[in-house]
């Protein structure tokens, strides 16, 4: 499973972004997919996760009514979708995939089997 992510850039505080995260295998089964973000100097943190069985999805409480995270199974593609961009939001962001039945809210990026190449977002005040 490879993982290609796009649509990053740099955008003024309050502007918008939508990354993008191509599967290159066509997923059959149950997956729990995810964006990570990881900013200079700080770990790597989870953004949302969604489950690909049911579009379930969930967020970290910082960027909860500001981003949504979505899966499209006919594209095999992985979005996040990311208004109201601050300063703060400035990382690099990664998707990351893992066969499961499960997608808790609580996944960390140990958890994660498949990863992205990651793609740089920066929010200028």
């Amino acid at each position: 499973v490879q993982l290609v992510e796009s649509g990053g850039g740099s955008v003024q505080a309050g502007g918008s972004l939508r990354l993008s995260c191509k599967v290159s295998t066509l997923i059959r089964s149950q997956y729990c997919m995810g964006w990570f973000r990881q900013a200079p100097g700080k770990e790597r943190e989870r953004v949302a996760s969604v489950y690909t069985f049911t579009g379930r999805a969930s967020y970290v409480d910082s960027v909860k009514g500001r981003f949504t995270i979505s899966w499209v199974n006919t594209e095999s593609t992985l979005y996040l979708q990311m208004n109201s961009l601050k300063p703060e939001h400035t990382a690099m962001y990664y998707c990351a995939a893992r066969p499961d039945v499960v997608c808790p809210s609580d996944a960390g990026p140990g958890t994660f089997n498949y990863w992205g190449q990651g793609t740089q977002v920066t929010v200028s005040s």
